[in-house]
């Protein structure tokens, strides 16, 4: 995945470095470098445009599915945080993993979007955080963690806090949980879908939490100063099946 492990969603942008940006390709989100041209950017690209299983979408008339509950093993880890260009980015060292149906993908990154990407029965959230992991086998796993504004967030306050403040800038974190950044419930919607990002892969394991997550105003103000708009449109279902857990 090239840069996919880092990008996803990636703002896997590309691919293993996600984001960290191919220069070469200039894309973006706006005029003749946003979302509408980067199928013909790069040849590696072409899914942007020509993929029937992109994402995000509107998730709309999700089917009730007896959906395991998310089995994370998530864990303190040292973090780099990075401003790529497109996003701002957390790689971690050693930040645990999500097994799904007996697989484990490990936690590679995790990144903002704002306003959120993916929309519920049309309505998009202020922000959010996608959670990036991938299989010993190359295979990629996102959650979604939708964030409104609401009281600052104190897990997250050590990246929203000290946000680098221009492309190719970067801080250390000594120890960062992601399980800290998590709501109470965890139901989830689940698809497949592809990367939010080029090179726009497909075959991306989507499970998009239910119960918002809470920042700020003034800490979603941080990151809009540096990103006012840094995402994808919503993509077309395609008739693609999204299932969610029961209600609790």
């Amino acid at each position: 995945m090239r840069k996919l492990l880092w990008g996803a969603c990636l703002v896997f942008t590309v691919p293993i470095a996600a984001h960290a940006a191919d220069h070469a390709a200039h894309w973006g989100y706006g005029g003749d470098h946003g979302p509408k041209s980067w199928g013909t950017m790069e040849p590696e690209f072409a899914a942007c445009g020509l993929g029937k299983d992109q994402s995000p979408i509107d998730i709309r008339d999700a089917k009730v599915a007896a959906l395991p509950a998310l089995d994370m093993h998530y864990k303190a880890s040292s973090a780099e945080v990075v401003n790529n260009g497109h996003t701002v980015q957390v790689n971690l060292a050693d930040g645990g993993e999500l097994d799904l149906d007996g697989v484990a993908y490990r936690l590679v990154q995790f990144h903002f979007h704002t306003p959120s990407e993916e929309k519920i029965d049309g309505k998009a959230s202020a922000m959010v955080v996608h959670l990036v992991h991938m299989s010993a086998d190359g295979k990629v796993a996102v959650v979604a963690a939708l964030v409104r504004e609401g009281k600052t967030n104190a897990a997250l306050d050590p990246v929203l806090g000290k946000l680098p403040q221009a492309e190719g800038k970067k801080s250390t974190l000594a120890s960062f949980n992601v399980g800290d950044i998590f709501p109470a419930h965890l139901g989830y919607y689940k698809y497949i879908g592809s990367l939010t990002t080029p090179p726009c892969t497909e075959g991306v394991r989507w499970q998009v939490l239910k119960e918002p997550i809470e920042a700020s105003k003034g800490q979603i103000a941080a990151f809009r100063k540096l990103y006012p708009m840094n995402a994808r449109p919503v993509q077309p279902v395609n008739g693609r099946t999204i299932e969610q857990t029961p209600a609790a």
